[in-house]
């Protein structure tokens, strides 16, 4: 039998009592962009990553430094939870590959049990629907545009808490359907906020800088560090989305089999 992924992170980080934060490719880069001004405005440390041979072969490169494919990242903001002094975030550019779902899935788990974490939140985007009137230009901040997910009773009550409507019926896909469904078995409080997003467009992704905005709205009520006025907000999720595309926009030596086809990065 295959060994599970391996969860590296320094002896030094204690999780205990920590608030994860999980955000794993979506929709629009919605979660990429949410990761990327947590890890900022919190002042987030990289402390780890995921290694498994079955994880894309490549490298990020973000100011010259190499990034692994699943990274871990914590730090001791100001947080509104029970129990949460600290936080900790995963946070992945690349597209897991669909039979390591289930597996990687299984192993965060094992080490949020192992590791103490408090509470997890799944940051989550989902395509319009055809009847949706929403898309990335609108100027709407309304909570009709989000969904909440939760795996037990006690995460149901906080996400109403932020505001967030439950999704009552649907189907979840990649690592947060997984993360979701692995987390109720094992009776985990865990909660997923999704934000609508138009992101794709034909064959092309455009960054939704305006679901990610509203995403970090709800984490208000958690998070106070990241309190900001609506306009600056959507300012700073517009300017990291810019520092994404520079950093996804350059593949070099791409892995041989997949040199002619679509790298799966944001899937």
């Amino acid at each position: 039998m295959a060994e599970g992924p391996t969860i590296d992170i320094g002896d030094e980080v204690n999780s205990s009592g920590a608030l994860l934060v999980s955000c794993f490719p979506s929709v629009g880069f919605v979660s990429s962009i949410v990761a990327h001004f947590l890890v900022e405005r919190l002042e987030l440390e990289l402390v780890g990553g995921v290694r498994h041979p079955n994880l894309p072969p490549v490298c990020l490169v973000q100011d010259g430094k190499p990034l692994p494919p699943v990274r871990f990242y914590a730090g001791e903001p100001i947080c509104n939870m029970d129990k949460c002094d600290k936080v900790v975030l995963i946070a992945s550019e690349i597209q897991v590959p669909s039979e390591l779902s289930l597996p990687l899935s299984s192993s965060l788990i094992d080490w949020i049990v192992k590791s103490g974490v408090s509470s997890t939140i799944m940051i989550d985007s989902f395509a319009h629907g055809i009847d949706s009137s929403h898309s990335i230009f609108d100027d709407d901040e309304g909570m009709d545009s989000m969904l909440g997910i939760g795996s037990t009773d006690s995460s149901h009550v906080l996400i109403k808490s932020i505001g967030v409507p439950l999704l009552k019926h649907g189907v979840v896909g990649g690592m947060t359907g997984v993360m979701m469904g692995e987390c109720r078995r094992r009776e985990i409080d865990a909660l997923a906020i999704l934000a609508e997003s138009d992101g794709e467009i034909g064959q092309g992704v455009i960054p939704d800088a305006r679901a990610a905005a509203r995403i970090i709205g709800c984490m208000d009520g958690l998070l106070p560090a990241v309190n900001l006025d609506p306009e600056p907000l959507l300012e700073e999720a517009q300017r990291i989305e810019g520092q994404i595309r520079d950093m996804m926009s350059l593949h070099l030596n791409p892995p041989q089999e997949s040199a002619s086809t679509n790298t799966g990065m944001y899937g």
